[in-house]
């Protein structure tokens, strides 16, 4: 059962939270990061991608920019841009893209959970990413970004959340540059919180949809302070990390496309050829085609939208990680046809997240960049929580969320 607890969060005021708070870290490389932070001295920028108060082409993992981080962390709160709640508490978070609001549980997670497999993974994870958030962790001695995790839907906790969110906001404002809406309320109130960590641990379970890498170095972490803790009892402050808990039925994975620099040697005619074997494939012209049902593909080549549509006995509706799309496109196209063994380090591949648009995969042919476009149907929920549930794991590149957390809203101190 799910194990978790609230924390003294700390936060920026209201009046300064728009000027704080950025995108995550990983979306963004550190000349982004360099102009979104220029002129504002108190962008979470300068604690989460330190190294835009170096010299542009510092090495981001030089260990002078961590020990950066700790200083813009502790400059922070010495000028009184971060305050700590007084009291233990959850807290809400919402986030509103074209029209849709999903609403988060803030809490702290247990990091047992994550090791003993409560907390369930979909995704691999790189030692080299982990061991810079790790480090990210350690010098600061916080979680300064959340985790994003999923929970099954849960009727009580959707009518508390209901109440809260009838009231004013702590904060309210549109992100700039997506234009997404983002709002939190503090849950201070002792009932309220009693009965959401009773509702958790009734949870059998809880998902990372955004985060694993996150996810795994604060588990390290906290694992890493009991070990080193001889009067270590559980009950410690780091035997928690952050995390934003949406209920499964308001989250939307959105598509996460491929593109190729070029077809094996083969031409555009014998590429198709090639395909027809697999996929029932129609030309759908100049305009983009988007795929509309599971085992559909969008396919842009020399020029022209193809529709592909996987042929019965290519892929198996009953195996959790052979009815995926991405698992067929892999094996019967890139694979198979492309030459492509394997997606984490080939570099004639290229992946595009589905909020750039459909657009974006033929701009990037046509520019004579890539050779080829496919597009894909996009994973559901379900789809990655039974993925989960089944300790398998999904093939890279699967899923993207959006709107994606914003940072610097609420912070989680190790102690």
């Amino acid at each position: 059962m799910a194990v978790i607890k609230p924390f003294k969060g700390l936060r920026p005021t209201q009046a300064l939270v728009e000027q704080v708070a950025s995108r995550p870290y990983d979306v963004l490389n550190s000349e982004e990061a360099r102009a979104e932070a220029a002129g504002n001295e108190k962008s979470l920028y300068r604690i989460i991608k330190p190294e835009i108060d170096f010299p542009v082409g510092t090495d981001e993992h030089d260990e002078k920019v961590y020990r950066k981080a700790a200083e813009n962390f502790q400059h922070f709160q010495d000028k009184g841009w971060l305050l700590q709640d007084a009291t233990e508490n959850y807290y809400i978070y919402a986030q509103t893209m074209n029209g849709k609001t999903q609403y988060g549980l803030v809490v702290g997670a247990y990091v047992p959970d994550y090791v003993n497999g409560v907390i369930k993974k979909h995704e691999l994870t790189r030692r080299d990413k982990e061991e810079d958030r790790m480090k990210h962790v350690r010098v600061n001695n916080a979680n300064i970004e959340p985790v994003f995790f999923a929970y099954p839907d849960d009727a009580v906790l959707e009518a508390l959340v209901g109440k809260y969110i009838t009231t004013p906001p702590v904060y309210d404002f549109i992100a700039p540059g997506d234009g997404f809406g983002h709002s939190f309320w503090v849950i201070d109130n002792a009932e309220d919180i009693a009965q959401i960590t009773a509702r958790f641990a009734a949870m059998p379970a809880l998902y990372i949809a955004d985060g694993h890498h996150r996810s795994a170095a604060a588990a390290l972490v906290g694992a890493e302070k009991a070990k080193q803790n001889p009067s270590h009892n559980g009950t410690e402050e780091y035997n928690y990390f952050m995390a934003v808990c949406f209920p499964a039925n308001q989250l939307t994975i959105i598509d996460y496309n491929r593109v190729v620099k070029d077809l094996n040697g083969l031409t555009p005619e014998a590429f198709l050829a090639a395909l027809e074997k697999n996929f029932v494939v129609e030309k759908k012209g100049a305009e983009v085609y988007k795929p509309t049902a599971l085992h559909n593909f969008g396919l842009y080549v020399d020029g022209a939208w193809y529709s592909l549509t996987a042929r019965p006995g290519t892929y198996d509706d009953h195996d959790p990680i052979g009815v995926l799309d991405v698992t067929i496109s892999s094996n019967l196209i890139l694979d198979e046809i492309l030459g492509i063994k394997d997606l984490r380090s080939d570099k004639r591949i290229d992946f595009v997240g589905g909020i750039r648009g459909l657009g974006e995969l033929s701009q990037r042919v046509d520019s004579g960049e890539m050779k080829v476009a496919l597009a894909l149907y996009p994973v559901s929920m379900k789809q990655l929580m039974d993925i989960a549930d089944t300790g398998n794991i999904m093939p890279p590149k699967t899923t993207w969320f959006e709107p994606k957390l914003r940072s610097g809203l609420v912070i989680h101190k190790l102690d």
